[in-house]
């Protein structure tokens, strides 16, 4: 389904300037987060990109992008235990528990490097352009990437394989999958649209082009509902989708440069880390639309996260301050 577009630059400044100055915290008003562990890395200066978690072990797989590195930290020891190197424009990582493999899309590169996660050796190199973010699906065994040349490309976790590669309309960025519908949803830039890919047929069966927003970057899908929640920086908003329709349901001001976006269902709750130098956290009021209720200073370009429902937690990633050694993670714990 397609809508036109609309002109909203005036939109754009008044939205800048309503999420600067939106709701923050009082001495009497604890946070929702509160900060519980901060883990320094080495590194070069820049930003970190995407995240991954393996649950049991307590590990988190970190794309470090500034330094091409895959960073691996234990988090019970709170400190890093390995460091790939040589990872040319790292951007998404995911990990396969059941096969206790690491999956890395690197950008310069134009791979996805799949790695041992007990010796961290090398197993496979699989080509693909410009490739980004990477989703695993444990019901299917399949490895999800977004590349260039406009592409979704799946493969076999266990033999790398490549099982199909869907034609989207524009460079991919966030994406979720919805394996009970088998359908895939993936933000696209040029154009900004939420592209709809059916994984039996591995095809695009629709398009939703939002009339109020441009530049959709991170993505998170409520299954149980239906919603999609886009992160959208022209402007700077969290929009809500209908995911079987593409009808636009609301938007939320939120700080500029969002680059993260997760839900916890248990809370009710939005967090999108954005590189203004911002964790914006949203809760559900009537009617399911969310508002940002607290903005957490952060640090400039400190714009991905992971959320981990099972625990609670939520990582950020912190770009390298002065008279550090590189960037750090900040572990937060969820509050009620």
């Amino acid at each position: 389904m397609t809508t036109p577009r609309t002109t909203f630059a005036v939109t754009h400044m008044a939205v800048v300037l309503a999420a600067l100055s939106g709701p923050a915290v009082s001495a009497a008003d604890p946070a929702r987060l509160k900060l519980v562990q901060t883990i320094q890395l080495d590194g070069a200066e820049g930003r970190l990109d995407h995240f991954a978690l393996d649950v049991k072990g307590d590990r988190l797989f970190v794309a470090s992008l500034s330094n091409n590195s895959l960073d691996v930290v234990d988090l019970k020891a709170g400190k890093p235990v390995k460091q790939i190197p040589r990872q040319g424009k790292i951007q998404g990582v995911a990990y396969a528990p059941e096969l206790d493999r690491i999956f890395v899309g690197n950008g310069v590169d134009g791979v996805c490097n799949v790695f041992d996660g007990k010796t961290y050796e090398l197993l496979h190199t699989l080509k693909l352009p410009a490739a980004d973010n990477v989703r695993y699906n444990p019901g299917t065994g399949l490895v999800y990437v977004g590349h260039g040349e406009h592409a979704l490309t799946a493969f076999d976790a266990k033999t790398y394989e490549v099982k199909a590669t869907a034609k989207l309309p524009g460079q991919p960025e966030g994406f979720q999958l919805d394996p009970a519908r088998s359908r895939a949803y993936v933000n696209t830039v040029k154009p900004s649209a939420v592209a709809v890919v059916d994984l039996a047929k591995h095809e695009t069966v629709a398009t939703y082009v939002p009339a109020t927003a441009e530049g959709l970057y991170p993505m998170v899908l409520d299954r149980e509902t239906q919603r999609i929640y886009v992160g959208c920086r022209k402007p700077a908003v969290v929009l809500a989708l209908d995911a079987r329709t593409g009808k636009e349901l609301w938007t939320a001001e939120i700080p500029p440069d969002i680059d993260d976006l997760f839900h916890d269902a248990k809370r009710k709750r939005l967090y999108a880390s954005c590189g203004e130098g911002f964790l914006a956290i949203l809760e559900e009021k009537d009617g399911g639309r969310f508002e940002v209720v607290e903005k957490m200073p952060t640090t400039k370009l400190a714009r991905t996260c992971l959320f981990d429902p099972a625990s609670g937690r939520l990582f950020l990633g912190v770009s390298r301050q002065a008279g550090k050694p590189g960037p750090e993670i900040r572990v937060y714990q969820a509050r009620p």
